[in-house]
């Protein structure tokens, strides 16, 4: 028998993000990853295969956004869906069902991730699958659900590399808790084999590679915004709802509070382990986000149980969607682009700065991040046009990111620009790319340190861009003509892994 509770608030789910999905533009990370999936490989500098293969597969059919993030709309359907069937394992009746479904539904931080077809858009979904198993395996002695989590964890790990800190977490919490008899199940051993075998093509990839992920990872401390504790925590509860706050931090207590819990610790201890880990790692607020479902299903069930009144739940809930529904045109592309400047200053909120570079960008970075690109490029291809004709075929396009060579790869042949070149992350894998110019045409903020490989710099444009991200605006775009030493020497020295 269908779940009417989990019907109606997937199908609500997948119907308001495909209604918003063709709303702005390409992000900086999908035209990457777009560029990235058609050079199939088993592993890339900064990601597993699976998103990037995912991007340009999609892409291919039309060039349309709303194709290219279809795994966006089922990704955060199947999470409703998903801490449904988690609240109805444990025990809960349809007033907990509703209530996880539409947190899981409506919590603006996980909006926000599934809004572009980035690493994070199948995280909460695998994380809580793992968590959902396990409890299964626990409370029904359902061991065959310890071997799809198997699967579904070699796939998430095919798609970013965070899964294993969950794993670890759930493993120590299941080493503290009697629910450590499920480490001695075989169908949880047989499960972890399957999720080696098939996260190991990406693994070697990086193994053969030097290792390029951790070199990132250790670079992103520093790069990514430092937050006292004290806002970090703020910011968590923040994101997800201050009204949905009592579902997870019910989540969070239950289980050593209630007999009825008792059995599920292992799940808020594993929260509390990569919620510190996360936060010394200097890591980004969303980092987090997967974890959550699991606290809301178990939270869910707790607040049904404690609270009987129906006319509490359903007053207080409808604020709480209340004010998801005031967050939601910060986590979705609702508004038009010209008033979400007006929309966060009519609520006294400005955009937070998730690295150091973000300061000064008008909107929140996931929006920005699609509004500038096309200004780019035809800013980039505008001053191509002023190369002499019979020196463009010598000359070669330099950027400082990955995001800008993205933009450049997609959009620039509709300008006639030859494929870009760049030293951040994959691209610095890719070399010169058969490229041996005497000429570049250089995009970067320091004009002096630009220039020093020229002759004869001209400055032929600048960036700018009303709506992208501020670090983007105010770039010289330097030709150097007969650069000297030749990019061929000098391009080692713009290779970057951040």
């Amino acid at each position: 028998m269908k779940d009417r509770v989990a019907v109606i608030l997937t199908a609500l789910t997948a119907v308001l993000h495909l209604a918003v999905a063709n709303r702005y533009d390409v992000f900086r990370d999908e035209l990457y990853f777009i560029v990235c999936g058609r050079h199939p490989q088993f592993g890339y500098a900064d990601q597993p295969p699976l998103i990037p293969l995912l991007n340009a597969a999609l892409y291919g059919l039309g060039g349309q956004t709303w194709i290219l993030r279809l795994p966006d709309v089922f990704a955060a359907a199947a999470l409703v869906w998903l801490v449904v069937a988690f609240v109805r394992t444990l025990g809960g009746g349809d007033r907990a069902a509703w209530i996880g479904g539409a947190v899981a539904a409506l919590a603006p931080m996980l909006m926000g991730l599934t809004a572009t077809v980035n690493t994070t858009v199948f995280e909460p979904l695998a994380w809580t699958f793992v968590a959902y198993a396990l409890v299964r395996a626990a409370l029904h002695d359902d061991r065959r659900s310890l071997i799809w989590a198997g699967v579904v964890s070699g796939l998430a790990m095919e798609a970013k590399y965070a899964l294993p800190i969950w794993l670890v977490g759930l493993a120590v919490g299941l080493a503290l808790t009697p629910e450590r008899r499920l480490l001695r199940v075989r169908e949880l051993w047989l499960g972890v084999a399957i999720a080696v075998v098939i996260a190991l093509p990406s693994v070697l990839w990086q193994a053969a590679n030097g290792w390029p992920f951790a070199a990132i990872v250790h670079a992103a401390g520093g790069k990514n915004a430092d937050v006292p504790a004290f806002l970090f925590t703020i910011n968590q509860i923040f994101v997800f709802n201050p009204f949905f706050a009592p579902v997870w931090l019910a989540g969070l207590i239950a289980p050593f509070l209630s007999r009825d819990f008792a059995r599920l610790r292992f799940i808020p201890i594993a929260y509390a382990i990569i919620a510190v880990a996360i936060y010394l790692g200097h890591g980004k607020d969303y980092y987090l986000a997967p974890a959550y479902p699991s606290l809301i299903a178990i939270g869910a069930v707790a607040i049904a149980l404690a609270i009987r009144s129906v006319l509490m739940t359903s007053g207080y809930g409808a604020l709480a969607i209340a004010f998801s529904a005031m967050l939601a045109p910060l986590a979705l592309p609702l508004l038009p682009v010209d008033q979400i400047a007006p929309y966060m200053q009519a609520l006294h909120l400005a955009p937070r700065a998730q690295e150091k570079g973000d300061v000064g960008t008008r909107l929140p970075q996931s929006f920005a991040d699609q509004l500038g690109w096309h200004d780019f490029v035809r800013e980039v291809a505008a001053a191509w046009d002023k190369i002499p004709a019979p020196e463009r075929p010598r000359t070669s396009i330099l950027v400082d990111n990955y995001g800008e060579a993205g933009a450049l790869e997609i959009y620039g042949p509709a300008y006639g620009l030859p494929p870009p070149l760049s030293g951040h992350n994959q691209y610095g894998f890719w070399g010169l790319r058969g490229q041996h110019p005497q000429n570049v045409l250089r995009v970067h903020r320091e004009t002096d340190e630009a220039a020093g490989h020229c002759n004869h710099p001209r400055i032929l444009g600048t960036t700018s861009s009303a709506y992208g991200m501020a670090y983007e605006n105010g770039k010289a775009i330097l030709y150097c003509p007969n650069a000297h030493p030749p990019l061929d020497v000098t391009f080692p020295s713009f290779r970057e892994l951040i």
